[in-house]
């Protein structure tokens, strides 16, 4: 036991809410135009025609449903097909962040779960896969904004991101060197996505996570679990990659390249990282002497209905339920390192004192975080 708990998660759901039938639609004119733009290579056989999607592809492909965005326009526009900023930006010498603005949403519910105000939290993590803004550092303006004390920091481990940030958190707390901590996954990654790319442009949405660490003798929260045992583990793997950074100041000519933004392959990550995700997960719960049948629930990365069956099918020996291992991606999508928290924060209500759950992510990087939980 490391004495340590979640006091308080929040969730942030952005404004808009995509559906596949509007994404498929704005895709598919886009995918037209171009073909009627090439026509002439087309016939000649110099390039293929763009091939157009389906809302039966998507949802065979990924289980996803809908999407929420920052700002849903650009991404459906055929003319532009990717988000815009200018109505989102706020005034300010430098504009506060988009996934600031996020990170703080969720913030206050996480804080006010646990029963803390902001002034509370001596340690702040912004802990996402990709960031909107480098220097200054984005978690010390939501420090700033929330009247935190001590310090704070961003870090980034694709979508593992929150699961190694309460990590980090949990080290900070148990050292001394902070007190409460509060570890958000503000995860602003529409940017990033490629919507002329038939086999990619549905699966990402946009959401923040916020969770609170404390010691449990000091908690004032009334739904607090305790960390058991947490897990960590990372594989060089360019399977799943955004190549953006930068170079991208520097190769002003490839700002646009398909490399730029979010790739993958999808099979052989399925292939190669899943069978790690279950050794790894395994291998946690016989080093604590713990069996698959003492966990009430199994919160998941929310990455692809098919990884998730997959994943759940091996661990537990049986289909999954909605109750066993809640799935949130058919309304949320893939949603990176928040996917996990989200199906946390939405299905730990009816947890009763001494019952366990497992918090799982794993993704890009290689990366795998685990938790074993218990209601306290």
């Amino acid at each position: 036991m490391t004495g340590i708990v979640i006091s308080g998660t929040g969730v942030y759901t952005p404004p808009h809410s995509i559906s596949n039938e509007t994404l498929v639609e704005s895709y598919n004119a886009w995918a037209t135009a171009w073909n009627d733009d090439h026509k002439a290579e087309i016939e000649a056989g110099t390039i293929d025609a763009m091939q157009m999607s389906s809302v039966e592809f998507i949802e065979k492909a990924s289980g996803i449903k809908n999407r929420f965005m920052m700002d849903g326009k650009g991404p459906t526009d055929p003319t532009r097909m990717y988000p815009n900023l200018s109505e989102l930006a706020p005034e300010g010498p430098m504009g506060t962040p988009v996934q600031v603005q996020m990170a703080l949403a969720a913030a206050e519910k996480a804080l006010a779960e646990a029963n803390l105000k902001g002034e509370d939290i001596d340690l702040v993590i912004l802990s996402s896969s990709i960031w909107e803004r480098f220097v200054p550092s984005m978690a010390t303006e939501l420090q700033k904004i929330l009247g935190a004390k001590g310090f704070a920091f961003d870090m980034a481990m694709a979508c593992s991101s929150a699961t190694f940030g309460m990590s980090t958190a949990v080290d900070a707390v148990q050292s001394g060197m902070a007190n409460k901590a509060l570890v958000v996954t503000a995860e602003y990654i529409t940017p990033a996505m490629n919507y002329t790319d038939r086999d990619s442009h549905f699966i990402f949405g946009d959401a923040a996570v916020a969770i609170v660490i404390e010691r449990e003798a000091e908690t004032k929260s009334t739904s607090a679990f305790r960390i058991h045992d947490r897990k960590l583990f990372t594989e060089y793997s360019t399977n799943i990659a955004a190549g953006f950074g930068t170079r991208t100041l520097i190769e002003r000519d490839k700002i646009s390249h398909p490399d730029q933004r979010f790739i993958q392959q999808g099979r052989v990550v399925f292939k190669e990282l899943l069978p790690k995700v279950i050794d790894h997960v395994n291998a946690q719960l016989a080093a604590k002497g713990y069996k698959v049948e003492d966990f009430k629930r199994f919160w998941l990365h929310q990455a692809n209905i098919n990884m998730n069956m997959f994943a759940t099918r091996k661990l537990l020996g049986e289909d999954p339920t909605q109750d066993k291992a809640p799935i949130v991606l058919d309304e949320y999508a893939n949603t990176a390192g928040a996917g996990c928290i989200i199906a946390f924060d939405k299905y730990k209500d009816d947890f009763k004192p001494g019952e366990f759950g497992l918090l799982c992510s794993f993704g890009a990087s290689y990366s795998i975080g685990s938790f074993i939980l218990e209601r306290i």
